[in-house]
């Protein structure tokens, strides 16, 4: 007997990577062993020049394959060159370091991954040759007048369920097409690692439907919002009191700390960070106790009991998860250590 192993990957192509797979087949034997390393052509995802192109796959996160099932995997693997050495294009080498670094301070993140489908070349429920009516409505709404894609959405979640990722919630975003899942509370490598693979299985569950699924941040221009991955987080000493929350806050806010974080936080960001529709200027730091529009938010709630979290809402749907968790996890952890707060 044999089964499949579809091993995943994050490839070289710029300003925004893509995500790659092929089909290996292993031995009934290889059964719950450590995979094996693979290789593939880097010159055909920007990864290496044609006349040195083998690049090497290392799987880092397996789980349950739910769209072949039985006992079929997905293998998420991270990219090395042929002297086993990280790649250029590997950023979870350098998440890996930084989150073992600050570790004691178990640092965890909720990502809520924003995304929008297409029907050709329309986000999905917009009329042939016209807009549909203003935003607004569609948000978390029920019907067949403002809700379009549910089935794919459903089908989504399932199979994410069943491959045993940390999905915590779904929800119909503020435009027609658009919608959202949320990933964690999860560490570091835990949350990016799963969300590459959740979106993975959005692809490829749209896929069966005939429809694709963008992480563009703006992907309709004018009075529309775009598309972000609102990015919660929180140490021990953040979920036991709020003087760390607004050292977290300000260490943020830091020199040239907001402009470091944005240009990380995935391509199009002054698009999307205009000041207008829930987002904050992409040149501007702000925080602010339940505020849409400021660049960090502290709930409400956070507030009321002292401690909590804090929601960076800057980085864009299309934002690399390992970078972006590795900066907040960097800037914060650094800050609270500095203040005596661990």
């Amino acid at each position: 007997m044999s089964f499949k192993a579809e091993y995943i990957w994050i490839d070289g192509t710029q300003p925004t990577a893509k995500l790659r797979s092929k089909t290996k087949i292993l031995a009934d034997d290889a059964k719950g062993a450590e995979l094996p390393l693979w290789g593939f052509d880097g010159s055909s995802t920007n990864q290496a020049k044609g006349h040195a192109s083998d690049r090497v796959l290392r799987p880092v996160f397996t789980c349950p394959d739910p769209i072949r099932g039985g006992d079929d995997v997905l293998v998420l693997c991270e990219v090395l060159d042929i002297d086993m050495t990280p790649h250029e294009t590997n950023t979870r080498a350098a998440l890996a370091e930084v989150a073992e670094k600050f570790t004691a301070q178990e640092p965890i993140f909720g990502i809520e991954q924003e995304y929008t489908f297409f029907d050709g070349p329309r986000p999905l429920g917009f009329p042939e040759g016209g807009f549909p009516a203003p935003q607004g409505g569609y948000y978390c709404g029920v019907g067949a007048d403002e809700i379009f894609g549910r089935d794919i959405v459903e089908a989504h979640l399932e199979n994410c369920l069943k491959a045993g990722l940390g999905i915590s919630g779904i929800n119909a975003e503020v435009m027609p097409g658009q919608w959202e899942f949320q990933v964690g509370p999860l560490s570091p490598l835990e949350v990016s690692d799963q969300l590459w693979v959740a979106r993975w299985l959005l692809y490829r569950t749209a896929e069966d439907f005939g429809i694709s699924a963008t992480l563009d941040p703006k992907p309709v221009k004018g009075d529309w919002n775009g598309a972000g991955a609102h990015t919660n987080f929180s140490t021990k000493a953040m979920r036991e009191g709020y003087d760390a929350i607004i050292t977290a806050c300000e260490s943020l806010g830091e020199g040239s700390k907001p402009l470091d974080h944005v240009k990380n936080y995935g391509a199009g960001i002054d698009d999307r960070l205009t000041g207008l529709h829930e987002t904050a200027p992409w040149n501007e730091y702000s925080y602010g106790v339940s505020d849409r529009g400021a660049s960090v938010r502290i709930p409400w709630q956070v507030e009321k009991d002292g401690k909590g979290y804090i929601e960076d809402r800057r980085p864009n749907a299309n934002v690399d998860p390992y970078t972006v968790t590795r900066l907040i996890v960097d800037t914060c952890c650094t800050a609270l250590e500095k203040a005596g707060q661990v």
